[in-house]
């Protein structure tokens, strides 16, 4: 579940940016916006583009980590979002950091057995 390098770096991102952050496609993005309203509320710009804010991809980043690393249902995310989001907003960062030092380590034994 390792995501593209995220930084709070701007205030809007496209929904091209958060595709690419996630390493989905867009139409996955726009689907998720339309579920999970309550988490995921973009702006709209002159053309009518949706502008996600950096809270919108880290909660774009939480419904991904349910549905597609843990295998819940949409209505499942939801839930759980509603009753735990915190804990969940935890595990995420929790399994990101660990799979930053497997990849580490992976390449240290790599290196190693040159």
């Amino acid at each position: 579940m390792p995501y593209k390098e995220f930084k709070i770096e701007k205030l809007y991102y496209t929904i091209g940016e958060v595709a690419e952050i996630l390493e989905e496609n867009t139409s996955l993005v726009r689907f998720w916006a339309q579920k999970f309203p309550e988490y995921i509320k973009p702006a709209r710009n002159k053309k009518g583009n949706r502008l996600f804010t950096a809270d919108d991809v880290a909660n774009f980043r939480l419904i991904h980590y349910l549905v597609k690393d843990r295998g819940m249902t949409l209505e499942g995310a939801s839930k759980r979002l509603k009753d735990n989001k915190s804990g969940v907003d935890r595990r995420v960062d929790v399994v990101e950091i660990l799979t930053g030092i497997k990849e580490r380590l992976a390449k240290v034994s790599e290196s190693l057995s040159l």
